[in-house]
């Protein structure tokens, strides 16, 4: 989604660098016994445990984009300019427009 190249895999870890810039970079951990989060949040479920919010210039191509590589859209969505959906193993992320 984002464009980053892959710098790192093991079995249980991966790490993304962001391009043109040394020090920026996202790094993710297999955990075995994860239980997706709830959306919209409710008190005694499953919180978020990271959200990422990334902003777009077009939300309705990027929001297809995204849908296209496999992130559904959530129901509940908060807000007119974003758009809420999941990753492939149910994080909760944010797509939206400048000055949302």
């Amino acid at each position: 989604m984002l464009g980053w190249q892959e710098v790192e895999r093991e079995p249980e870890w991966v790490r993304l660098k962001a391009p043109h810039k040394e020090h920026l970079g996202l790094s993710f951990q297999l955990e075995t016994d994860h239980t997706p989060p709830t959306w919209p949040q409710r008190p005694g479920t499953q919180q978020m445990q990271a959200n990422l919010d990334l902003q777009v210039d077009d939300l309705e191509a990027e929001t297809e984009r995204a849908c296209a590589l496999g992130a559904p859209l959530q129901e509940y969505q908060p807000q007119k300019d974003v758009r809420v959906l999941r990753d492939p193993h149910g994080h909760p992320f944010c797509l939206f427009l400048p000055g949302a």
